[in-house]
């Protein structure tokens, strides 16, 4: 017989509810709230409440809802408190009941207020640790990339200062001082660096006006990270304008890694972005193998250069400190630059203009220019060392670690900001890393417990092995014993 559809009735009465039984036991949100130790946060934001007034929600149930919010990819804090009575496993994780009411929104935004990103920090950091002692991290391998972050603004929001400057307001000389306080930096790796220095968002500040490949110029930030290479630990993050030149942040992120992980880095997989001399150098004196590609070989295949010898076609002469042109020509030192700290050595113009391989090898009407660093053969070394084969394979694997890392980070809503202000962006990243670790350790988290289950499987075999060598022993003992008896 068919069943009909009961009447829209909600039951008056509900007895013995308990959410604990209503989630189920391998649910990700059991594995975290069994893994994560959000104590510290009360003590860590203690000084940022007062001693009268209100009760405050609990600082750890306010971190709980940040990352459900990035979690679940919750398009909005709104959104996120509507929707939070209908989720019981939401709700578990919190340690709420049905009847409890719901926070308003701005709780979360008040929050951030006043504990900044030292909390967000500090928890990356615990959970980077705790991957440690999971074992989930070697420490001796770690990749190095940056990716654009779009900001929570409109191009439409970007004015020109100077055009500005006749129309000035005390509120926009406020945002312009805002603005100097807060420039971290003039390098420019997109080649807008002087767009930014003239060009502003009024909405968002802080971010920079970005020339993509396509020729479209958009507001963004940038996010510098580095990823483990035994299980794809994010084992250090940074966001920054998005004008910022990502070579100049490698080291930082090399020292990041030491600092969370309690491991030094032995080798360093990055693009040719990064390879730049003074990257080279630094990882030669820490003792650190580069494996990047070399930015001036990228540039020196250009179309512009292509035509011409390249720097390895001249040799050094140690003894003479010259350089010998594939014309058998001497290239003399010419100048010193100190704050460089390279040499350029060159040759007359009339000697070039003799030549017959002045058309293979300059096209300056003042003869052949060669640059050489003050450490050129340590730079040599590194350069050498990045164009082998275990190099040529890790810059292979490079891309596939690090574009799954960036594409796993999209689906928890890291590639478009969702708050404004550098600091905000900064606190967004920390909890996209933080939740990208805790997945990776939610599913390899018994590593340590099967290390265990081995350890004991090996120890019952060696037990087994030295029972079988005893009774072996004794009988062997027994044998000769009957033997020596019967012939007597």
């Amino acid at each position: 017989m068919m069943g009909q559809e009961p009447p829209r009735q909600p039951q008056l009465f509900y007895t013995g509810i308990n959410l604990e039984n209503r989630i189920r036991k391998n649910h990700p949100l059991r594995r975290i709230e069994e893994m994560l130790d959000l104590s510290f946060v009360s003590e860590e934001v203690e000084d940022c409440y007062g001693y009268n007034g209100n009760v405050s929600i609990p600082p750890p149930v306010i971190l709980k809802l940040m990352l459900l919010l990035v979690f679940y990819n919750v398009r909005s804090e709104r959104e996120l408190m509507d929707t939070l009575p209908e989720r019981l496993d939401w709700l578990w994780f919190l340690r709420y009941d049905i009847d409890t009411e719901t926070p308003d929104h701005s709780v979360l935004s008040k929050a951030r207020g006043r504990w900044g990103v030292k909390v967000f920090r500090e928890l990356f950091e615990r959970v980077v640790w705790q991957c440690v002692e999971a074992g989930l991290v070697d420490g001796k391998k770690i990749f190095v990339d940056s990716s654009l972050i779009e900001a929570d603004a409109s191009n439409n929001s970007v004015m020109d200062r100077q055009s500005l400057r006749r129309h000035v307001s005390e509120s926009y000389l406020k945002l312009e001082d805002r603005l100097e306080e807060g420039d971290e930096t003039g390098e420019d790796s997109e080649g807008s660096g002087k767009v930014n220095d003239r060009y502003i968002s009024t909405t968002d500040p802080d971010a920079s006006v970005v020339r993509h490949k396509s020729g479209k110029a958009r507001l963004q930030y940038k996010t510098h990270r580095a990823v483990d290479v035994a299980h794809r630990i994010i084992t250090s993050t940074e966001v920054t304008p998005g004008v910022v030149n990502e070579a100049h942040r490698l080291i930082e992120a090399v020292d990041r890694h030491h600092e969370n992980t309690r491991r030094s880095a032995e080798v360093v997989v990055a693009d040719s972005k990064y390879g730049t001399k003074e990257n080279y150098l630094t990882c030669y004196d820490r003792g650190i193998k580069a494996h990047i590609p070399d930015l001036k070989g990228t540039q020196d295949k250009s179309e512009r250069r292509a035509d011409i010898f390249p720097i390895e076609a001249f040799t050094y002469d140690t003894a003479m400190d010259t350089y010998v042109c594939p014309a058998g020509e001497r290239l003399k030192r010419r100048s010193h630059h100190k704050s460089r700290g390279s040499s350029d050595y060159g040759i007359s113009g009339k000697i070039c203009d003799a030549c017959g391989l002045k058309e293979q090898c300059t096209k300056s009407k003042t003869g052949r220019t060669v640059h050489r660093d003050n450490r050129q053969d340590e730079l040599d070394v590194m350069r050498e060392k990045s164009r082998s084969y275990t190099s040529r394979q890790d810059i292979k694997l490079r891309q596939h670690f690090m574009e799954g890392s960036f594409g796993n980070s999209t689906r928890y809503g890291y590639k478009r900001s969702r708050w404004r202000g550098l600091w905000r962006v900064k606190i967004q990243d920390y909890l996209v890393a933080i939740v990208q670790n805790i997945t990776i350790l939610i599913n390899h988290g018994t590593r340590v417990k099967m290390a265990e289950v081995i350890a004991l499987v090996e120890r019952r075999s060696a037990l087994i092995a030295e029972f079988n060598n005893f009774v072996r022993d004794r009988l062997f003992s027994n044998l000769l014993y009957v033997m020596e008896a019967v012939e007597v």
